[in-house]
């Protein structure tokens, strides 16, 4: 069964739990400042295995000391769901393992 969109004032409410993330062309992005390129880089395989674990895919950037994501659910037309609420607050509770900001 396909996740549901969330409405967008579901929407307003889950990012009010998520400090730093917000809404841009319908999809949940943060943006983190780490330590060095090689931190940001085992952020960016962190994540990677989250999304694994998860079956739930983001747009995933490395920079030269940032790691930046874009999440949106494919399979509901792009909207944002309770799986992207999920991957964020998954990858927050590990971005500070990271020294990310």
């Amino acid at each position: 069964m396909p996740a549901e969109p969330l409405s967008p004032q579901e929407v307003e409410e889950r990012l009010a739990t998520l400090p730093g993330w917000s809404l841009d062309a319908g999809r949940l992005t943060r943006s983190y400042r780490l330590g060095s390129h090689f931190a940001a880089a085992a952020m960016v395989v962190h994540v990677a295995q989250v999304q694994e674990e998860l079956d739930h895919h983001s747009d995933l950037t490395l920079g030269y000391h940032t790691v930046a994501l874009a999440v949106h659910t494919h399979s509901a037309g792009g909207a944002v769901t309770e799986k992207d609420v999920e991957l964020a607050r998954r990858v927050e509770d590990l971005a500070a393992g990271h020294g990310a900001h």
